[in-house]
C-alpha cells in the first residue's frame, strides 16, 4: 500500500508538471479573434466542409481550426496516458488494477483543464465533439458486440492443436470483413481460449489472433474496419475494397504460416498432450438467436452510412439523426440479447463485464488526451505535422505514414487526412464527387496504400484498433499472460508485422 501511495504521489506531481506545460503549449499562439473565426467558417463553407465530419473529422460551423495554433508538444498528456498504460501494469500492477479509471480521468483532466482555460468555448466544443461523435458511438458499438457475442457459446470437444488453432484464426480472418473486426474477435476469442486451456504458452496465440482477426481480416469490405467505412461514406464504392484483397491475402498468408510453425514448435516443446475428455462431444452452438442481434448490429451500422435524415444539435455538436438511431438501435439489441440469453449460459461462456469496463475507462482518457494530436493532424499543411504531410508523395509514403499514425491514433481521421491529402495533391479544385472516382481508378495505388496502412497497422499496438485491447483484457482475465504495451510492440509487432509490411511495400508500392 505504501508503494501505491508513493506512486500516486508521483503521478500527482507529474500532473502538476504537465498541466503548466500543456497550458503554455496552448498559449503558444494567440486565440483566433472573432474576425478570424468568421473567416475560418467562411473558408470551411467554401471548401464544402462546413458541417460535422463522420468519425472525428472536421469542426462545426463557426469553430476555428485550433490545430493551426497548437505546437507538437501539446500532445504531452496523450504521451503520458500511453506511458501509464505501458508502464504502470509492470511496476505497480495491483495499484493499476484498482485505480486505472482514476488514472485515465487524471490524464484527461491534465489536458481538459488548461485547454478550456485558454480556448474556452472552442475547447469545450472539441471535448464535447470527441465524446459525443467519437467516444460514445465507439463504446456503444463495442458494448453491443461484446454483449451479444457473450451470449453465443460453443459446446463440444475442441482442442487447440496447431491445425485447429490455425483454422480458428483463419475463420475469424474471413469473418472479420463481413461482421467487423470487433464482431469476429468477440465471437471467437472465448472458444479459442477454451480450446487452448491445456496449453502452457498461449501468449503468442492471442497476439496472432489480434493481428489477423482483430485487424488484417477487416480489409475486404467497409463493414470490416472504421477507416474503410469512412471511405465508403466519402464516395468509395462498397466493393472497391476488394482491390486490396491481394495485399490482405499476402499478409494473412505470411502471418498464418508463421503462426502455424510457431504453434507447432511450442506444441512439441511443451510436450503438449491433448487431454482425454472421455467421449468426444460434437460441436454445437448455443444461443444462436444472438446471431440475429449480430446481424442487426451490422445492418444498423451500414444503414447509418446510407441514410440521410438530417442533423440534431446536441450541446452544440451536430450529429446526424441516423447516427443517433444507430446508437439507440445498438443499445436495444444489446438489451434484447441480455433478456433473451439465460445468465447461466453467459457464466458457462466465462462472461464478465470487466473487459468492457476497462476499455471504457481507459479509452475516455485516450480519446480526450488525443484531441491535440487529432487537431494537429487535421490541420494538414497548416499544423505542426505539416513537415510530415508535405513529405508524403509516393505510394509507400502514404502506406507507412498513414500506418504508423494509425497504430497510435484513431485510424479513422488518419485515413481521412491522407485521403484528402491525395485528393488535394492530384485533383485540386475538383469536387469530391468527381475526384474520388478518379482516385479509385487512375490513382488506385495511392488509395490502396492509404487503406491498407490504416487497417494493417492497427495491429501494431494495443490501442491501434478497437478490439485489440478488448481481446487482451479477455485473455488476461482468463489467465493468459499478455505482454505489456511495449512488450507487445517490441516482441511481436517489430519481429513479425513490420517485416511483413516491408514485403508488402516491396511487392505493391
Amino acid at each position: 500500500m505504501k508503494k501505491a501511495n508513493q506512486l500516486a504521489l508521483v503521478l500527482l506531481l507529474m500532473g502538476f508538471f504537465v498541466v503548466p506545460i500543456t497550458l503554455a503549449s496552448f498559449s503558444g499562439g494567440p486565440s483566433l479573434s472573432l474576425v478570424q473565426t468568421v473567416h475560418a467558417s467562411e473558408d470551411a463553407v467554401e471548401s464544402g466542409h462546413g458541417g460535422e465530419d463522420t468519425l472525428g473529422g472536421g469542426h462545426g460551423q463557426g469553430h476555428p481550426d485550433l490545430g493551426k495554433l497548437l505546437p507538437l508538444y501539446a500532445c504531452i498528456p496523450f504521451a503520458c496516458m500511453l506511458l501509464s498504460i505501458a508502464l504502470l501494469p509492470l511496476v505497480a500492477g495491483t495499484f493499476w488494477h484498482h485505480h486505472f479509471g482514476k488514472i485515465s480521468a487524471f490524464w484527461a483532466a491534465t489536458l481538459a483543464i488548461p485547454f478550456v482555460a485558454v480556448y474556452k468555448g472552442d475547447a469545450v466544443y472539441e471535448i464535447l465533439h470527441i465524446i459525443l461523435a467519437d467516444y460514445v458511438p465507439f463504446i456503444i458499438l463495442l458494448w453491443a458486440l461484446f454483449t451479444v457475442s457473450g451470449g453465443i457459446l460453443l459446446r463440444g470437444t475442441l482442442r487447440g492443436t496447431p491445425v485447429v488453432n490455425t483454422g480458428i484464426i483463419l475463420l475469424g480472418t474471413i469473418l472479420a470483413s463481413w461482421m467487423g473486426t470487433t464482431g469476429a474477435a468477440m465471437l471467437l476469442i472465448r472458444p479459442f481460449l477454451r480450446a487452448n486451456d491445456f496449453r502452457k504458452n498461449r501468449t503468442f496465440m492471442v497476439v496472432f489472433f489480434i493481428f489477423l482477426v482483430a485487424n488484417v481480416g477487416g480489409s475486404l469490405t467497409p463493414l470490416g474496419d472504421p477507416p474503410l467505412f469512412l471511405g465508403f461514406l466519402h464516395g468509395v464504392s462498397f466493393f472497391w475494397t476488394l482491390n486490396i484483397a491481394p495485399h490482405m491475402f499476402l499478409v494473412s498468408g505470411i502471418l498464418l504460416v508463421i503462426y502455424f510453425f510457431l504453434d507447432s514448435w511450442h506444441f512439441k516443446k511443451e510436450g503438449a498432450v491433448v487431454p482425454d475428455d472421455g467421449e468426444k462431444k460434437p460441436l454445437c452452438l448455443v444461443g444462436t438467436y444472438n446471431f440475429i442481434f449480430l446481424g442487426g448490429i451490422v445492418v444498423a451500422v451500414l444503414m447509418s452510412g446510407v441514410l440521410d435524415l438530417g442533423e440534431i444539435n446536441t450541446l452544440g455538436v451536430h450529429r446526424a439523426v441516423q447516427d443517433w438511431l444507430r446508437d439507440i438501435t445498438l443499445i436495444i439489441l444489446g438489451i434484447l440479447s441480455l433478456w433473451a440469453t439465460p445468465w447461466t449460459l453467459r457464466e458457462e461462456n466465462e462472461f464478465s463485464w470487466f473487459p468492457i469496463i476497462e476499455v471504457a475507462y481507459l479509452f475516455i482518457g485516450i480519446f480526450v488526451t488525443m484531441i491535440p494530436c487529432l487537431l494537429l493532424l487535421k490541420a494538414g499543411p497548416d499544423g505542426a505535422f505539416a513537415f510530415l504531410i508535405a513529405a508524403v508523395k509516393e505510394p509507400y509514403h502514404y502506406f507507412w505514414v498513414t500506418g504508423l499514425l494509425s497504430a497510435f491514433l484513431d485510424n479513422a481521421p488518419t485515413y481521412l487526412t491522407f485521403f484528402n491529402t491525395a485528393l488535394g495533391s492530384f485533383y485540386a479544385g475538383l469536387p469530391e464527387s468527381a475526384s474520388v472516382p478518379l482516385l479509385m481508378t487512375d490513382r488506385m495505388v495511392y488509395l490502396q496504400a492509404i487503406s491498407t496502412g490504416a487497417v494493417f497497422f492497427g495491429a501494431v499496438s494495443y490501442i491501434g484498433n478497437a478490439p485489440n485491447f478488448m481481446v487482451r483484457s479477455i485473455a488476461a482475465e482468463s489467465g493468459t499472460a499478455m505482454p505489456s504495451f511495449f512488450g507487445y510492440i517490441l516482441k511481436y509487432s517489430l519481429v513479425f508485422l513490420i517485416p511483413t509490411f516491408v514485403i508488402v511495400t516491396l511487392i505493391f508500392y
